[in-house]
């Protein structure tokens, strides 16, 4: 769970990141002495053929970062960055938002790798372009789940077990049962 949020925060806190992939995607760690920061079985002493479809990789969740990263212009911008108010310290929130294009992002994560973390979010709805009578979606871009809410002040949960995080694609255009006429 830590490394999954340390990948996490790195491709959405940062415009510019990138990581040495397999090795950090297979969680190689060894070091190669007492106290060295390089890894036993490094690259640079051997050939090495990576086996990326092992269940413990972090491959999926990577390969899904990506694609979130190019799919949305906020995220590579260091300009719209801002942090956003939620109750508890063990979790962090923060958008970026490119509202003239339709973008915006809600990002938070659980930064406790061994406990699920709640808490209450703050959204600026005017700065997103939400207006606080109206409900608006909130799709996560990981897991596919979708979430109504409605107001400046939504609650969130995250369990490091099962999720670490929401990266939040902001819907402001919701359609509800009230927006379908039904005909029997």
């Amino acid at each position: 769970a830590a490394f999954m949020t340390r990948a996490l925060l790195a491709a959405t806190l940062s415009a510019a990141y990138g990581i040495y992939g397999p090795a950090f995607e297979l969680l190689e760690h060894r070091p190669r002495e007492r106290g060295s920061e390089e890894y036993l079985d490094s690259e640079k002493y051997q050939l090495r053929h990576w086996q990326l479809d092992r269940p413990d990789s972090l491959a999926p969740f990577i390969a899904r970062l990506n694609r979130i990263r190019r799919e949305h212009p906020a995220l590579q911008t260091n300009r719209s960055l801002r942090f956003l108010d939620i109750d508890n310290d063990q979790m962090l929130a923060y958008a970026k938002a490119l509202p003239e294009q339709g973008d915006v992002l809600v990002i938070v994560a659980n930064l406790d790798p061994h406990n699920p973390q709640q808490g209450w979010l703050h959204l600026p709805l005017a700065e997103f372009g939400l207006a606080a009578e109206r409900p608006f979606r909130m799709h996560d871009l990981l897991t596919g789940a979708s979430y109504l809410w409605q107001g400046e002040h939504n609650y969130v949960r995250l369990d490091p077990h099962a999720e670490v995080a929401h990266v939040f694609a902001v819907r402001r255009h919701v359609r509800t049962e009230r927006d379908f006429d039904y005909f029997m």
